[in-house]
């Protein structure tokens, strides 16, 4: 079968590693010249190092990641008082088989290509089109230079992002699904460890939460870099891009009056990016025929519960096995059953990731004591037992 796989990002090398496990070789198409992953840190939950194992590939991580020590330490925005701490470590491998990590994304796509052949992957291909036609699927590509050229596949998966083409090119309501703005933005930035305050450089995921905005850090790069991501209301910022430069000084002005370690870590940035906060509605339909879609271009989401890389990866993991043993004929039925299983699981992480910022932003009053009180009695690894415990493949052989 001649499989074609829109997009190298996380999910899109994932799922052509994933498939040649399954005996089935995919060619990627990228539109980079150079393949980089965009962004800074994710968190590499347990349900993602699983498919990782799968690869050879879990090990590997030691190069670069950082392994949690606590997955969560909640922060009082104006003291720094810790409200809530959830050790990891060994309680994670204990009832989830796996530990969780944190990572810049870039080093874990280094990590996929380093495993793929390079014969599997063709770079400086932006897709502009894809049509179905007598059993086959023409897609359309472009080069820097303008130079149209034309693939002919069996399958197609669109792995090409938010503003995904190929989920354009699908029938209906599945298509180009309407952005929902979420009233945030985000600002992001990487600083070095060197000029970071020692509390960042911790083993720690740590969230400070506040009236109307909260903040997450963590290190990165085998410690060398802290990743920061600060979550605050968008005003007039509507840009929906991972590259967009921001503003250091704006970044800063919105944290007047919160705890000194806090602006102390802020002020260490030398650089932010800025990004406006969209989701999608999830999809109704992720195939038509012998096309379908994977992680972000099927099932967008906010960045709450840290979910979007793991989602596109557990989507690699069932695509690859409704395939094993597929034929060119039999195709589309694989597709389907793909679908079947993954839609419903990754639509409800969808949906749980909206509005978490609510609870993250209340003002300070009785609301936010009686959230600070539920923290502090919360056992949130073991609460998100169904996400960092799921079993792709045992979802796979349940009954339709």
């Amino acid at each position: 079968m001649r499989i074609a796989i829109v997009g190298g990002g996380l999910g899109g090398l994932a799922a052509a590693l994933l498939l040649r496990r399954a005996g089935l070789d995919a060619t990627v198409y990228e539109q980079a010249p150079v393949l980089r992953e965009v962004g800074a840190g994710v968190v590499v939950a347990p349900n993602m190092v699983r498919p990782l194992a799968l690869l050879g590939l879990a090990d590997g991580l030691a190069r670069f990641a950082v392994r949690l020590e606590a997955a969560w330490e909640f922060r009082r925005w104006q003291d720094g008082r810790v409200l809530f701490v959830q050790p990891m470590g060994e309680a994670c491998e204990r009832m989830y088989g796996a530990p969780c990590y944190v990572a810049h994304r870039a080093d874990l796509l280094a990590l996929l290509q380093e495993a793929l052949p390079p014969q599997q992957l063709r770079l400086d291909h932006r897709c502009i089109g894809c049509r179905q036609s007598g059993g086959e699927v023409e897609i359309t590509f472009s080069s820097r230079d303008g130079t149209r050229h034309e693939v002919v596949a069996d399958v197609v998966v669109g792995a090409d992002g938010i503003h995904s083409v190929v989920a354009s090119a699908l029938p209906g309501p599945a298509a180009a699904p309407s952005p929902r703005f979420s009233g945030l933005c985000a600002f992001r930035c990487l600083i070095d460890a060197e000029r970071a305050p020692a509390h960042a450089r911790r083993p720690v995921q740590t969230l400070w939460l506040g009236p109307g905005r909260h903040v997450v850090h963590y290190p990165i790069s085998g410690g060398r870099l802290v990743n920061l991501v600060a979550i605050v209301p968008a005003g007039d910022w509507r840009t929906e891009s991972w590259t967009a430069e921001g503003d250091v000084a704006e970044l800063a002005a919105e944290f007047e009056g919160w705890d000194a370690r806090l602006r102390g870590l802020v002020g260490a940035a030398g650089r932010t990016m800025r990004w406006a906060l969209y989701d999608r509605d999830p999809l109704p339909q992720w195939t038509d025929g012998r096309v379908t879609l994977l992680g972000d271009a099927a099932h967008a989401m906010l960045p709450f519960f840290g979910q979007g890389a793991a989602q596109a990866l557990e989507d690699a993991q069932v695509l690859a096995a409704c395939f094993a043993g597929a034929t060119r004929e039999s195709a589309p039925q694989a597709l389907l059953r793909y679908e079947a299983v993954r839609r419903p699981r990754a639509s409800q992480v969808q949906l749980m990731s909206r509005g978490r910022e609510l609870r993250n932003h209340l003002p300070d009053g009785p609301e936010q004591l009686r959230r600070d009180a539920e923290l502090a009695q919360g056992d949130p690894l073991r609460a998100n037992g169904w996400l960092y415990g799921h079993d792709p493949e045992a979802a796979l052989r349940a009954p339709a």
